[in-house]
Order: structure tokens, then C-alpha cells, then sequence
């Protein structure tokens, strides 16, 4: 038997990711919301759920996963990942690096305007890791069918805001007992969350997205 064994390497480039924005920059905007989207979904598509609540004193940014892939075979319909299991610790790195660089380049323009994040389903994942382990910090954080990864180690879980999180009582990914889980999790790591939740399944629900959005932050 050969002992030569494939040896895996890494190495860093440039490359060109894609967000979009609803929304103007200026002195009026006092909130910038990240809205990271699920699996498989694109931040063009996403970001319509917004669109009815658009108005002058709020950008939304919805930045989109840096890996795409066709949802059916070989072509048809196209959806976006953040990650997957495969070289995980990289794609983490690469994704926190690439959102802490375009809030830097929004800050810019923004310096004023409190930074607000949304993550759904896998997004929610995303947006915990991102702000515990990059270098922006969020006002709020609402986890829309998500949770926080049981893997961020305890002290960076702690930079987070307090939680927001919000549940479908008809999802079928995250029962009754998986929620109460998360929420004793999170109550041992002195987040303290705050629940919300609608009738309806994995998906966004405009009614409770405008009243969390259009609520103040204590």
C-alpha cells in the first residue's frame, strides 16, 4: 500500500459576492438591518418580504451566500448556502470576513445609524456567528426559525444582543421540545430570550416581521 496521502491545503482570493439593498443611504436612516436568508434561497427574493416595510428611516441589506447551487438536478431554479459540514471552519471565516466588509463599507456612509441584524433558518446561524466572531455589533438580533450554533464557544456567544427568537407553531424542522431546548440553552448562557410566535410554518410572517420591526429597542 502507497503511504502517499492527499494533503489538504488553503488559499486565499479575491472573488466578487453579491448583495442587494432596499433603500437609500442617508442622514434619515437611523437603522440598518442585515436580513441573511435561509438555505437555498437567494437575497434578491428575500429581500421582497421587506418591501412593504421600506421607508426612509431604514436600509435593508440582504447579503447573499457566497456558494450557489441549481435546487433540481443540473439546471432550473438556483438557491444560495452560507455553509455546509464540508471544510466548515473555513467557510465560517470566509463568510464572517465578507459581512464584516460590506457593514464596514455601509458604516461609512452610515455612521450614525444603529445596526440591526434578521437571520431565517440557516441565516440565523449565519448572523449569530457573524457578530460573535467578527467585528460588527448589533443593537438587535432576531432569529427567525433558527438558532444559536451549539458549537460558538460559550464566551463568544455572550457578545451577541439578546436574542429575539421567533417560531412557527406548524414548523415542522423545530417542535415544541427542540424550542424549549434552545431557550434553556440560552438561559444558561444568560441571554435571557425573548420569544415570539405565529400560526404558520418555516417561513416568514408579515404581520409579526412589521410589528418586531417597527418595535423599539430597550
Amino acid at each position: 500500500m502507497s503511504s502517499w496521502e492527499p494533503e489538504a491545503h488553503h488559499l486565499s482570493v479575491t472573488r466578487t459576492a453579491r448583495y442587494y439593498t432596499l433603500g437609500r443611504p442617508g442622514p434619515s436612516v437611523q437603522t440598518c438591518w442585515f436580513v441573511l436568508h435561509g438555505y437555498g434561497q437567494l437575497a434578491g427574493s428575500f429581500l421582497e418580504a421587506f418591501r412593504p416595510l421600506a421607508d426612509a428611516s431604514r436600509l435593508f441589506v440582504a447579503p447573499e451566500g457566497l456558494s450557489r447551487f441549481y435546487l433540481e438536478g443540473f439546471s432550473g431554479p438556483v438557491g444560495a448556502s452560507w455553509m455546509t459540514r464540508e471544510d466548515r471552519t473555513a467557510e465560517i471565516a470566509d463568510y464572517v470576513a465578507y459581512l464584516d466588509a460590506l457593514h464596514a463599507r455601509l458604516q461609512e456612509q452610515l455612521p450614525d445609524a444603529a445596526l440591526h441584524v434578521l437571520g431565517f433558518s440557516q441565516g440565523a446561524a449565519t448572523a449569530c456567528r457573524w457578530l460573535a466572531l467578527g467585528r460588527a455589533r448589533a443593537r438587535r438580533l432576531i432569529l427567525w426559525a433558527g438558532d444559536v450554533p451549539e458549537d460558538l464557544p460559550a464566551e463568544a456567544t455572550r457578545r451577541l444582543p439578546t436574542p429575539e427568537l421567533v417560531f412557527g407553531t406548524r414548523d415542522r424542522l423545530i417542535d415544541v421540545t427542540r424550542r424549549q431546548q434552545l431557550v434553556a440553552r440560552l438561559e444558561r448562557l444568560d441571554l435571557h430570550p425573548v420569544v415570539h410566535l405565529f400560526d404558520g410554518g418555516h417561513r416568514l410572517h408579515e404581520p409579526l416581521l412589521r410589528e418586531l420591526l417597527s418595535a423599539r429597542p430597550s
